[in-house]
């Protein structure tokens, strides 16, 4: 039987005897020698080239360190019969073989010959050292007929085009959920067993992806190689950098398929599809909730553990997401980058100038599902529904009362402590809510702010204007 380590030349198929020695050797041994190029039936009054016995030489090949077959098509023949022509010819397949042994035996002795010559990085193969020079010179030979984007390799020019065609052939069998890329369905599979197979040296964390290491890692180092030719703003990571320059080109390559809506990242696309098919991967093991994206489900699960990661050099104080400490900070900044493009008034956080904005627009998007009223605010809904419900969360530790609303408690405490922090400029009389301060600063200026649409009657106070309106209705 042939040996499976045995570098043949195609196409030739050898019958060697049973007692060849496993090593490199030059043995003679008698060979049939069947031409395939001349028929494909092994037999047969037909066959324009008979079958012949010949004394050849042939070099047997074993990699006795792996039992991996080397793609090979060549061996050395040489002996009677052959062409001068034909032993040229068996020359250069020699020569071939021996290359091809040699890159394979690389991958057990770790040698890595090949050498960039910009950086001095070293490869085990030379395409892979072709492949590499691309970064150093930008060539990128392949291109998507789709879109034109080109690409330094084939492989992720391939995977690119699952884009366009919404091919995902990787799927999971614990979900179902299906991926564009093999990458993509093992790191999503750690979902499920939970390995982390990748920890920080310098802290101990650890992380289902390299990549994800590889960023948290510079949170020590502070590494930030990369930088933007426009702003100058440098990043840890080339993919935060290509990201960020999309801000300056306004190139969003990635569209969603169900509504038209395109994106700067691909995973803020894989995130609002979710939108569509309320798909949520993420779930929590302690109790059970389920999430659209995994961010949601690190914040939450640090209800369970009481995880305040994140700390202000300021204060001290701490708090579980980065961006509640960011938001924190900026008391002591004073930086307010949210601006209202309407009046100029700034925030430091976006959302309080998205309910601002309404105040221009006039837009109510929560509406009551009991009697139809609509609000700016989402809060202020949650508050309104307690009239239909009857609902007072919040009650008086010293006499029991309670409200629908946290700013009508604290209201009534100041009854019971007496406190009167609000002091009038122009009389000094003190009041215990900033609300009556203002009305009555009303009695000095004469401010009326609240008209009648039917006579034209102004008021000082909502309420006088309320009871007015009785008179018309």
């Amino acid at each position: 039987m042939m040996s499976p380590n045995l570098f043949l030349l195609y196409p030739f198929y050898f019958y060697g005897g049973s007692n060849m020695r496993r090593q490199w050797s030059l043995k003679t041994v008698s060979v049939r020698l069947v031409d395939f190029r001349k028929t494909s039936e092994m037999g047969g009054s037909n066959m324009r080239r008979q079958w012949s016995l010949k004394r050849v030489s042939v070099r047997l090949v074993d990699c006795r360190k792996t039992s991996e077959m080397v793609d090979s098509s060549n061996c050395l023949l040489s002996g009677s019969g052959l062409s001068p022509g034909e032993a040229d010819q068996h020359l250069d397949n020699e020569k071939k073989t021996t290359k091809l042994l040699k890159k394979h035996q690389h991958r057990h002795t770790g040698e890595k010959p090949y050498g960039c010559d910009q950086c001095g990085k070293k490869f085990a193969r030379s395409g892979t050292l072709v492949i590499h020079r691309r970064i150093h010179t930008s060539e990128k030979p392949y291109g998507c007929d789709q879109c034109g984007k080109r690409f330094s390799q084939l492989g992720t020019l391939i995977t690119h085009q699952r884009i366009h065609t919404g091919e995902k052939p990787y799927g999971c069998d614990q979900c179902g959920q299906r991926f564009s890329q093999l990458g993509t369905l093992i790191t999503h599979q750690k979902i499920h067993t939970g390995e982390k197979p990748y920890g920080c040296d310098q802290c101990g964390k650890r992380f289902a992806e390299s990549g994800h290491l590889v960023r948290h890692q510079k949170i020590h180092t502070g590494e930030k190689p990369y930088c933007c030719d426009q702003c100058g703003k440098r990043f840890a990571l080339s993919g935060h950098l290509i990201t960020h320059q999309r801000t300056h080109t306004g190139e969003k390559p990635y569209g969603c398929d169900q509504c038209g809506r395109r994106f700067a990242e691909s995973g803020h696309l894989v995130k609002h599809q979710r939108i569509h098919t309320g798909e949520k991967p993420y779930g929590c093991d302690q109790c059970g909730k389920r999430f659209a994206q995994s961010g949601d489900l690190v914040k939450h699960q640090r209800i369970h553990t009481a995880e305040k990661p994140y700390g202000c050099n300021q204060c001290g104080k701490r708090f579980s997401q980065s961006g509640n400490l960011i938001t924190h900070q900026r008391i002591h900044t004073g930086e307010k980058p949210y601006g209202c493009d309407q009046c100029g008034k700034r925030f430091a956080v976006s959302g309080p100038l998205v309910r601002h904005q309404r105040i221009h627009t006039g837009e109510k998007p929560y509406g009551c599902d009991q009697c139809r009223k609509r609000f700016s605010r989402l809060g202020t809904l949650i508050t309104h529904q307690r009239i239909h419900t009857g609902v007072k969360p919040y009650g008086c530790d010293k006499c029991g009362k309670r409200f629908a609303v946290l700013g009508n408690l604290v209201r009534h405490q100041k009854i019971h402590t007496g406190e009167k922090p609000y002091g009038c400029d122009q009389c000094g009389k003190r009041f215990a809510l900033s609300g009556h301060l203002i009305t009555h600063q009303r009695t000095h200026t004469g401010e009326k702010p609240y008209g009648c649409d039917q006579c034209g009657k102004r008021f000082a106070l909502s309420g006088k204007l309320v009871t007015h309106n009785k008179i018309h209705n």
